[in-house]
């Protein structure tokens, strides 16, 4: 499952809740989270169009790798550019896109460590949003209204999800 959308619109939040959810269901789930690849797997890029293209395509094979394991994967990355989650559409097999459309002012009041303030002064180049764009996407397979329903309810919609696509419960 990958859990797409703007800063702050709740992806690692959802993701978290998610996860402990899926868990306690007894099902296997590991959570791969922006920062976490960034500081590791990604530490040598920055955030340049080709690094970001690349960052994607590391977590998306990772994913992959893992999802082939048997876990289910959720996965909690910006991931802007559409061309670049499908290509990680195209590693994976089983590939979830979630969107978590959240308007841009809303992930602005959301954004407790003031990197839209930043960015808008200048001192971040490159964020999504404000000097880079997000390319909503298409056709996901669920678009979550964060604005609408509370992540609560967001984790309900996908565990039911997850139950239906990812795991046989007969």
């Amino acid at each position: 499952m990958w859990l797409t959308g703007l800063p702050a619109s709740g992806k690692k939040v959802l993701a978290s809740v998610l996860a402990t959810r899926l868990f306690k269901d007894g099902i296997e789930v590991y959570t791969l989270d922006s920062v976490k690849i960034r500081g590791s797997l990604s530490s040598d890029l920055g955030f340049s169009r080709n690094d970001r293209r690349e960052n994607i395509r590391r977590a998306a094979e990772l994913a992959a790798i893992m999802a082939r394991s048997g876990l289910v994967v959720i996965a909690a990355f910006i991931a802007p550019y559409a061309e670049d989650r499908a290509r990680a559409r195209s590693v994976a097999e089983n590939f979830h896109e979630i969107f978590l459309d959240m308007p841009l002012e809303l992930c602005e009041a959301r954004d407790k460590d003031d990197r839209y303030t930043r960015a808008r002064k200048g001192y971040v180049s490159n964020f999504t949003g404000i000097s880079a764009p997000y390319e909503v996407p298409d056709n996901p397979e669920v678009t979550l209204s964060l604005q609408e329903i509370d992540s609560g309810s967001a984790c309900d919609i996908l565990v039911e999800y997850v139950k239906k696509h990812f795991v046989n419960f007969t």
